[in-house]
């Protein structure tokens, strides 16, 4: 069956693969959304998508920014899913040349920290596998990273401190000993406990037996990664994903405090989990969100019915 004239039905197979790859269904929305519209507008020109040059990319993104008044962060994930999704073709013989490899927005400058959005989040930690063995087992640890960072709020030097003792994956919690040598113990999401139990699978063909007091995350070598070395993943992971944004430990840990405020307004369970002995240092991790802030105004307060 030739695919030439049929880009959906090419869309719908890359689609199946990332489903098989545990992509998560939010994940897999984004990218048939941003994918399709691309398609879409590729059709209105009726230009196959092997025709496609690094000109219609940008004339594709121009359009977008005139009629819809993207932000550059949006146009970054629609760039990133439709360069995924051709190199994807290319690989799988469907194109003979990918122009969205060469193709990059100019970057921006960094942005504020926490004001990384939850879907650039998940385009990060969705991201599909590597395909050679050596790079898998190398993401496989990096997730786990990730995941923990974004899912407990930790701090670089918590998550490079942390021992496999002190994961209870049956309660789905874990002892981190923090700042001044104080201790407290931190819920862990599913997806996060998903991703520690695929990376302890590999743990023992770069470290030998598990050991109690050995370090979760380590080297090829075995050894106990450094600050440096789990900064550099970080960052290298958000490259890897086509997002325009300079990740760091301490993002995450500003995103998890962020939407954990956001979703739930409970300061207090969040200065528990991050570790913070005064509210006020937990308030500098917030952002006021003024629709919310008003809305919760008209709702409580005496005076602010509205006729």
């Amino acid at each position: 069956m030739s695919f030439e004239n049929d880009p959906a039905a090419l869309l719908a197979m890359w689609l199946k693969e990332r489903k098989v790859q545990n992509q998560s269904e939010h994940t897999l929305l984004a990218y048939e959304r941003d994918v399709s519209d691309f398609l879409s507008f590729c059709a209105g020109k009726k230009l196959a998508l092997a025709d496609v040059e690094t000109s219609d990319l940008r004339e594709y993104l121009a359009f977008k920014v005139e009629h819809q008044q993207l932000s550059p962060s949006s146009l970054q994930r629609m760039l990133s899913a439709v360069r995924q999704f051709m190199k994807w073709a290319e690989h799988s013989r469907f194109m003979s040349f990918n122009p969205a490899d060469d193709f990059q927005l100019k970057r921006q400058s960094r942005p504020l920290p926490g004001m990384v959005d939850i879907e650039t989040v998940n385009m990060i930690l969705d991201q599909p596998e590597p395909e050679t063995e050596a790079q898998r087992q190398m993401w496989l640890r990096d997730k786990a990273i990730l995941e923990l960072l974004y899912s407990s709020g930790l701090r670089l030097a918590e998550v490079q401190a942390l021992r496999i003792k002190d994961v209870d994956f049956s309660r789905q919690l874990l002892r981190i000993t923090g700042k001044g040598n104080k201790t407290r113990i931190v819920p862990f999401g599913s997806k996060a406990k998903h991703a520690v139990m695929n990376w302890l699978q590999i743990y023992p063909l770069w470290h030998g037996d598990f050991v109690p007091e050995g370090h979760v995350f380590i080297s090829q070598k075995g050894s106990p990664l450094g600050a440096r070395q789990i900064e550099n993943r970080v960052k290298f992971q958000a490259q890897r994903a086509g997002v325009n944004v300079d990740l760091h430990p301490h993002l995450l840990r500003h995103c998890f405090a962020s939407h954990m405020l956001s979703n739930s307004g409970d300061l207090r369970a969040v200065q528990e989990m991050l570790g913070h002995s005064n509210l006020t240092t937990t308030q500098i991790y917030t952002h006021v969100d003024f629709d919310r802030l008003a809305q919760v105004y008209d709702q409580a307060h005496p005076r602010a019915a509205k006729k």
